[in-house]
């Protein structure tokens, strides 16, 4: 039997390692044209900020568990993408969620005895390194616009993630989740395909909503985004269809 490992990295990150002017002073970072550590991805965490964006392409669900986190999901069978073709690219315009336009940075705790954050990056990423072209991260020992830009984003990424946190301790409390299932039926002699394993709202329930508190989540804005996320349920069978025609569906269950 293995360890399990004791800090587990964010998905995506292979590793961490502190942004330094000491250690990287000549470094640079670069636009991607691929991203091939997305091809195999399926579902991406993403944040309330997005709803309104990600729902026009993406299913929002839920994950599973007592601390869920709303997730994108870019195919319904683990290892699936149908978003992205063989080359790393995104196959059309979409939508691409704020947890991936901030890879390979990321704030992170450097000790577990603060709360201060730093910026920390994915060493095995092509975006950073000793390059001859790109943007500098440092100038004469001191953060360069590039990196400006970068905290800049993080930080916001991170106050994103404290509403991402009041909305679903809300809606945890409000106890419009329910475990979801969703059965789609493509050929009528075969098996219905059933996506299970996450969470969504319960539409019964909230219909049920009366007085203060349906006024109280409407002023809080909850209840825009649980519509949001409602709709957007919509999009599964758009993602099916795409892993259809792609001869990428598992028959019988997927789980998210």
């Amino acid at each position: 039997m293995a360890d399990a490992p004791q800090n587990a990295l964010p998905l995506l990150y292979k590793d961490l390692v502190p942004l330094s002017s000491v250690d990287h002073a000549s470094w640079k970072t670069r636009q991607l044209e691929s991203a091939p550590w997305l091809q195999d991805q399926h579902a991406i965490p993403v944040t309330v900020d997005e709803f309104a964006s990600a729902q026009r392409f993406f299913p929002i669900i839920f994950s599973a568990g007592d601390s869920p986190v709303p997730l994108a999901l870019l195919g319904l069978n683990e290892g699936v993408n149908v978003f992205m073709g063989e080359d790393g690219k995104f196959t059309e315009n979409v939508y691409v969620p704020a947890y991936v336009r901030r890879y390979p940075f990321m704030l992170a705790k450097l000790r577990p005895d603060t709360d201060e954050l730093s910026v920390c990056f994915d060493p095995t990423a092509d975006a950073i390194g000793p390059f001859d072209e790109g943007d500098a991260l440092f100038e004469d020992g001191q953060p360069a616009d590039a990196t400006k830009q970068i905290l800049e984003f993080c930080e916001q990424f991170e106050q994103a993630g404290q509403r991402n946190e009041a909305f679903m301790k809300d809606l945890v409390e409000s106890e419009l989740l329910m475990d979801g299932e969703l059965s789609i039926q493509p050929d009528a002699e075969k098996p219905p395909f059933i996506y299970r394993g996450f969470q969504m709202v319960n539409e019964e329930k909230l219909r049920d909503l009366r007085g203060d508190q349906l006024r109280k989540m409407n002023q809080s804005g909850l209840l825009p985004l649980v519509y949001a996320h409602l709709f957007s349920l919509a999009q599964m069978r758009e993602v099916f269809g795409r892993q259809l025609a792609q001869g990428k569906v598992a028959e019988g269950e997927a789980q998210s």
